[in-house]
């Protein structure tokens, strides 16, 4: 488990020298021993000031991170065990609030137990405040990036941190809506950590504290820095995009059958996605799982820097599309809307997983919330096909209309074993199936499914 640092001291390590400006504190009149009257709360406050410095759970304020300016709310676990009170909301509130008028993304630094006992009711309805004002945020298009810190239990995590854009834990962290007290007691304590939450997709990744500012800032960066527009035409990926489709036809490199294709764009030896992904852009981030309890490796889904800013990406990597990779992508192209910021996506892949597993996990409900997330997208999409385009599977997320192919690509309806099979036709006849689907990519042109510089 990290090292447990203190609010002061986790602002220290991720905000740059000196930059750090505590917000205003908001005016509530006090009452003796709070909403509920709660005998000695007044004095366990009183302690808790004594012993942290803070008088109250929480720190506001603005700051750069690695040069990106935000605003920051770290708690003090050591104030009442960093929960949540009707005067912690106050200063939650406001601090969006701020966030907000001066436009700077949010970065939620949680160390919390949960909500106040001692206030009651009142204290829990913070939460609904709290995601209120997230909720806000959001709307303006404004990016939260929370870091979980241990422990991030209850409300807190319910609200601030599993709410976020985009969620860091520090290694070894306790997390999970129920804390260490309330949980049944055969709970499985692995489950309620930092690396459980990553594996269910619950947070995108673990972050050393030695390197969270800089990853921090990274993000912040990308997150801030949309491209404007459409996202450039991925000709340096090897797209055949340059010349006419009479030229194009005549090229060296283009498949001649339908089978050939087929076996070029399984064949071992092809680039996949993550070369892609690494000649296109300087640096990227990923994020990570479907915030439903799943991951898929084969989809990988992130911002990347070109040219110094922003572009969304949605890449398969070449095996069968799992639910939580269809989900994955739709969150990432929901983000990438709210920010700004263009989506490049990928496609490769046989098709959508079709095992029994797949089936309870919801793929067809799935597949059809990533087909409407393309449909709905905020900002422009740009799809380059870079293998298999295995029937719905993989059209789910491509961009109508602005779809480009490499010459190791195929989009088919089905698969041809699957089209001959379906015919009732010999093994044989697999190869003339291929052919007869039209699934080259200068096929593909023709049929006005992808583009060239003739089409677009």
């Amino acid at each position: 488990m990290t090292e447990r640092l203190s609010a002061r001291e986790t602002l220290a390590l991720v905000t740059d020298d000196t930059t750090f400006t505590e917000l205003p504190h908001p005016a509530r009149e006090s009452k003796p021993d709070g909403p509920l009257a709660w005998q000695g709360y007044d004095a366990s406050r009183a302690r808790a000031a004594d012993r942290t410095g803070e008088s109250e759970s929480v720190i506001c304020g603005t700051a750069t991170v690695s040069g990106t300016r935000a605003v920051l709310l770290a708690f003090e676990f050591g104030f009442l065990g960093g929960s949540l009170g009707e005067r912690t909301g106050d200063r939650l509130e406001a601090a969006y609030t701020y966030a907000r008028e001066h436009r700077l993304p949010v970065v939620p630094l949680i160390a919390t137990g949960g909500s106040r006992m001692q206030e009651g009711m009142i204290a829990l309805t913070q939460l609904q405040r709290v995601a209120h004002q997230s909720a806000l945020t959001r709307e303006a298009g404004l990016p939260q990036l929370a870091v979980l810190r241990d422990p991030t239990t209850g409300g807190g995590w319910a609200t601030l941190g599993a709410g976020a854009d985009v969620i860091l834990a520090l290694p070894g962290a306790q997390i999970g809506f129920a804390g260490s007290r309330v949980r049944p007691p055969d709970a499985d304590p692995t489950a309620y950590t930092a690396e459980a939450q990553v594996a269910a997709g619950a947070a995108d990744a673990i972050v050393r504290p030695e390197e969270l500012r800089e990853t921090l800032g990274r993000w912040l960066r990308l997150l801030t820095t949309p491209w404007g527009g459409q996202a450039p035409v991925p000709e340096a990926l090897g797209a055949v995009v340059g010349p006419p489709v009479s030229e194009w036809r005549a090229e060296a490199g283009l498949p001649v059958t339908g089978w050939e294709t087929v076996q070029r764009a399984r064949s071992p030896q092809r680039p996949r996605a993550a070369s892609y992904l690494d000649a296109y852009f300087t640096h990227r981030l990923a994020i990570s799982g479907d915030r439903c309890g799943g991951t898929d490796a084969g989809m990988l889904c992130g911002f990347g820097e070109r040219e110094g800013r922003t572009v969304a990406y949605a890449a398969q990597a070449g095996t069968a599309t799992r639910p939580a990779g269809y989900r994955t992508a739709a969150r990432l192209i929901r983000l990438a809307g709210r920010l700004g910021i263009p989506v490049l996506t990928l496609v490769d892949t046989p098709g959508a997983a079709n095992d029994a597993e797949a089936e309870r996990q919801g793929a067809g409900a799935a597949i059809a919330e990533l087909f409407g997330a393309v449909a709905a997208a905020r900002t422009p999409l740009t799809t380059l096909l870079i293998g298999e385009g295995g029937s719905g599977g993989a059209l789910a997320l491509a961009a109508p209309g602005n779809t480009w192919a490499t010459p190791d690509s195929y989009f088919s309806v089905i698969a041809p074993e699957s089209a001959a099979a379906i015919l009732k036709r010999p093994p044989e006849e697999t190869e003339s199936t291929a052919d007869q689907l039209r699934l080259r990519p200068q096929d593909l042109a023709d049929l006005g499914l992808i583009r060239t510089s003739r089409t677009g």
